[in-house]
């Protein structure tokens, strides 16, 4: 006689369109129940990819963090691509982002060559509308976008750079953690990026990484990266044309290109956000809910919203890209 799933244990409901939910009924503490329930509810993340728990009641950032620490070895986020707010090391705001626009679809971290196998979300107020956090299976990704495209990312991989500046997005003190020269260079020429100081102070970067990978753990082929999220044409396009118009083609804040320079365009952003959204499950936050994602099989994004939203971050197991057959070798520094 085989064991019981972890779906079966906790009664996971799955409903097409919507993540994985479970809901608890408990008066007992939040903490305590993470604790009981870890090893359960991580089997249940690696058989759906992501799981929604609700009703589990937490209500404010101590109590949070102490969950999320049940759950995962938490890490400390170095390449912020945008500011948050850090509420304790390891737990942070969800990324300060317009909210009246999206954020598409991608992998956390999928540009640095050490990455969370494990996000965490924690929603403490919900919004008055919208603001849901939607996921994907990577791999249904990966069989719907066209095989072509797949295997020209398969053989060269994606190029991120990144133009970082006081004025918007991450100042590059806040996403190397230091305003020491030197110790950014240290960790570009660690971390396989290549950089370039610009004359007003600021700091350019490029990294060419792996497009695809395979999970460590289940050996499934995982499209994962960050092209379209990062790329120019998903920015909105007045705010594009703005942030050209300030800096110059050259000196957006972030972009992609193909793995060997080749621009990407706007076709391409438009398909592969087109198959995320004809791939994805969505369910609206409630105040206490908690999430799971395996972040190399499950993209994320987030919807735009109307009123206050607060969702604590966490990410967590952090694994080495060289653990997750990359398609490509990293070069730079």
């Amino acid at each position: 006689m085989t064991d019981p799933s972890p779906t079966s244990l906790l009664n996971v409901d799955v409903q097409p369109g919507k993540p994985p939910m479970l809901r608890v009924d408990t008066t007992d503490d939040a903490r305590r129940w993470a604790s009981e329930h870890r090893d359960v509810l991580r089997a249940a993340v690696t058989e759906h990819g992501s799981l929604l728990v609700r009703d589990l009641g937490l209500r404010d950032a101590t109590e949070t963090e102490a969950v999320f620490r049940h759950l995962g070895s938490l890490m400390i986020e170095k390449e912020a691509f945008a500011p948050r707010r850090s509420y304790s090391p390891g737990v942070y705001s969800s990324s300060k982002w317009p909210p009246n626009q999206p954020m598409c679809m991608h992998h956390e971290l999928s540009y640095a060559l050490e990455l969370p196998s494990l996000m965490l979300f924690a929603c403490l107020q919900a919004p008055t509308d919208a603001g849901a956090t939607p996921v994907a299976d990577s791999p249904t990704i990966l069989r719907a976008l066209p095989a072509e495209l797949v295997e020209r990312f398969e053989r060269v991989g994606w190029l991120l750079v990144r133009n970082y500046n006081d004025e918007i997005g991450a100042s590059f003190a806040e996403a190397f953690g230091t305003d020491d020269r030197r110790a950014v260079e240290s960790y570009c020429r660690a971390n396989a990026i290549t950089f370039a100081w610009q004359p007003d102070g600021g700091l350019r970067t490029w990294q060419r990484r792996s497009a695809l990978v395979r999970h460590p753990r289940t050996g499934q082929r995982c499209w994962f990266n960050q092209v379209a999220f990062l790329n120019e044409w998903t920015i909105d396009p007045e705010v594009r044309e703005y942030l050209v118009d300030l800096y110059g083609e050259d000196g957006l804040p972030f972009n992609t290109r193909f793995g060997n320079g080749d621009p990407i365009s706007a076709e391409v952003v438009k398909l592969i956000n087109d198959v995320y959204e004809a791939n994805s499950a969505r369910e609206r936050w409630q105040a206490g809910d908690l999430m799971l994602v395996d972040n190399l099989r499950t993209a994320h994004g987030r919807e735009p919203f109307e009123g206050s939203r607060e969702v604590l971050v966490a990410m967590a197991d952090a694994v080495p890209l060289a653990d997750c057959s990359p398609t490509i070798e990293v070069t730079g520094g």
